[in-house]
């Protein structure tokens, strides 16, 4: 079939041709997010830029438990396409959007009751609470569009379709970016302007996006072994949630240290904030080639081709050397001028220090997120989650602690200093994994 190019073509170009349309469409998806903040940051005020950014390092924990769960979700349908276990493959496309609906659904009611005792618990500053919590509550309602939206966008790529979630991501982000233009600047909607954009372009997007998977579906096998199966759910459990806790690492660190942010007030925040989009535009290009590994060594395994996972592995490493010394050039040359977009011109001298300084430092360890998403996306794609897990676990605990620890002490820089450390042992703990060889062997079973 002309999808098999992951299990057919050169490495290299197999890569390139699966993960440019992940990457183009993540930075689109950014795009808008970062559109979010810099509109109310630049016509609303400070105190709506940094209500927005309280909110981010919540708000992502769920976009990254809807990302890993689609991403481990479509490990097991890539395992199946690649071995043309077609009827099985579509029973797991639909088990997994079932599943995954009910739970947007639980989360989406449970974060709207608890908004408001979440985000005092952050110790959100009082100028900012109440704009945070309308941001939230709006955001929560929309959530079930929103997991719908990446678990289709993974189905699409376990199925070597990763363009189809571009062209429709470049729909919703453009169309938001329009809808936040509109309900800030005409309507005078504040924060709650760029919430209702992102539920309706989301929304559009969702449904448009499960029509078009139906019909692919019905040209790879108009038969299926049901619409939902138990038996799926374990495999997919122990595949999803290592790949959450990957996915969420960096936010639930995000909105642990939160807390120990917003201490130096709405000013610091802002700044951070403007520094935190950045960083999601900057780490784009290696969370996308880590998920594309992830379903490149799946379809690679189904088909008894080891020795390919490995030059891909070296191929991905060698990419996020070339994407890794590009951005850390940018942002040294252009970190104020990047800050200052979101902050406009009445910014003040706190929040421009706080995102520079975040930016200038962070930006020479890129290439440690890079490598550690890579050898992560083997170990994941092969289904060896053990030490995956812990890998991500350490990094988590290593950056809370020591932002909790050292911040209030040497000031808000320690927050980001704890971050290539976190990276760094991350890497090396997956690494010794994989050296191992145990991805080869376990494969599921």
């Amino acid at each position: 079939m002309e999808n098999d190019y992951l299990i057919q073509t050169k490495p290299f170009n197999a890569l390139i041709l699966f993960s440019l349309p992940i990457i183009v469409g993540n930075l689109f998806q950014q795009t808008y997010t970062m559109a979010d903040s810099a509109i109310v940051g630049r016509f609303v005020s400070e105190q709506a830029l940094a209500a927005v950014g309280a909110s981010y390092s919540l708000t992502n924990i769920f976009i990254c438990i809807a990302i890993g769960g689609g991403i481990g979700s479509s490990v097991v349908v890539s395992r199946y396409f690649g071995a043309h276990h077609y009827k099985k493959m579509c029973t797991a496309v639909f088990t997994a959007l079932i599943a995954f609906l009910v739970i947007s659904i639980l989360l989406g009611g449970v974060g709207m009751l608890l908004s408001k005792e979440i985000m005092v618990a952050l110790n959100t500053p009082a100028d900012v609470l109440d704009m945070a919590i309308d941001y939230l509550n709006i955001y929560f309602l929309g959530l079930p569009f929103l997991f719908m939206y990446n678990v289709l966008s993974a189905m699409f790529n376990a199925l070597g379709k990763s363009r189809v979630p571009l062209y429709f991501l470049i729909f919703s982000s453009l169309f938001n970016i329009v809808l936040d233009w509109i309900l800030v600047t005409q309507f005078q909607m504040g924060v709650t302007g760029v919430a209702w954009a992102t539920l309706i372009a989301q929304s559009i997007s969702a449904v448009l996006s499960f029509g078009v998977l139906l019909r692919l579906l019905r040209t790879v096998s108009r038969e299926h072994d049901g619409i939902f199966s138990f038996r799926e759910i374990p495999t997919m459990v122990k595949i999803a949630l290592p790949s959450i806790l990957q996915q969420s690492t960096v936010s639930i660190g995000m909105m642990l240290v939160q807390s120990v942010v917003n201490s130096f007030g709405s000013e610091a925040l802002a700044g951070y904030s403007a520094g935190i989009r950045i960083q999601s535009i900057c780490i784009v290009p290696f969370t996308s080639l880590g998920n594309a590994v992830s379903s490149y060594t799946a379809q690679n395994l189904g088909a008894q081709k080891e020795e390919r996972v490995i030059q891909g592995y070296r191929v991905a490493n060698f990419l996020i050397l070339l994407c890794s010394l590009l951005i850390c050039l940018v942002l040294e040359l252009f970190n104020r001028q990047i800050i200052s977009l979101f902050l406009g011109e009445n910014g003040t001298v706190t929040a421009l220090s706080t995102g520079c300084g975040y930016l200038s430092f962070t930006g020479f360890f890129f290439c440690l997120m890079g490598f550690k998403c890579v050898v992560d996306g083997v170990l994941r794609g092969s289904g060896d989650v053990k030490m995956f897990t812990i890998a991500n676990l350490v990094n988590l605990f290593i950056r809370v602690a020591f932002a909790v620890t050292f911040a209030p002490l040497y000031g808000i820089a320690m927050v980001w200093y704890a971050v290539p450390i976190g990276w760094l042992a991350n890497l090396l703990i997956s690494f010794r994994e994989y050296r191992t060889g145990k991805w080869r062997r376990i494969c599921f079973q």
